[in-house]
């Protein structure tokens, strides 16, 4: 497996370009798996279904199956986050896992930026940060610049800066 990171402010546009990337990526006949970071308390159960009910009832782990997909839920009831290498153990193998957020961590990263947004750039500050995707160009930028909307570009970008990984 490889990976890559999409890292910006809240804002930047990292969803809808990952929204856009992966249909690309897929059609290049590569599996590609994502990671989302998540900062507050989420989650994807809802209360009255039967899983709920059971992490409520204290169950550490439930597993839900049917014919078209399944999902592993964790509770992690006081434990530390898992951090990234920890996640990316629990994935099948894949070409490509693509890793939104987690932008603290050192795999590599495309920062995706947006100069309306007012935050500061993760670059230079970052050097796990290889290439830049924004809305418009970055004056005195070192690094490789992308055009937010050039989705074949950031995709190419993407399979040539992504790094093996386990």
């Amino acid at each position: 497996m490889r990976v890559i990171g999409l890292a910006g402010w809240s804002g930047a546009g990292k969803t809808t370009l990952l929204r856009r990337l992966i249909p690309v990526l897929v059609g290049k006949g590569l599996r590609v798996s994502t990671i989302k970071h998540a900062h507050h308390a989420f989650d994807v159960d809802q209360p009255g279904k039967d899983s709920w009910e059971h992490r409520q009832a204290g169950a550490q782990e439930v597993l839900v199956a049917s014919a078209n997909r399944w999902a592993l839920l964790h509770e992690l009831r006081g434990d530390a986050e898992p951090d990234l290498a920890d996640l990316l153990m629990r994935l099948s193998p894949v070409d490509l896992v693509l890793i939104e957020g987690f932008k603290r961590g050192g795999q590599p990263k495309l920062e995706v930026f947006r100069t309306a947004n007012g935050k500061p750039m993760l670059h230079p500050d970052d050097q796990s940060v290889v290439a830049v995707a924004s809305d418009a160009p970055v004056l005195g930028l070192a690094l490789p610049w992308l055009q937010l909307d050039d989705i074949e570009g950031i995709a190419e970008a993407v399979q040539v800066h992504a790094v093996p990984v386990g």
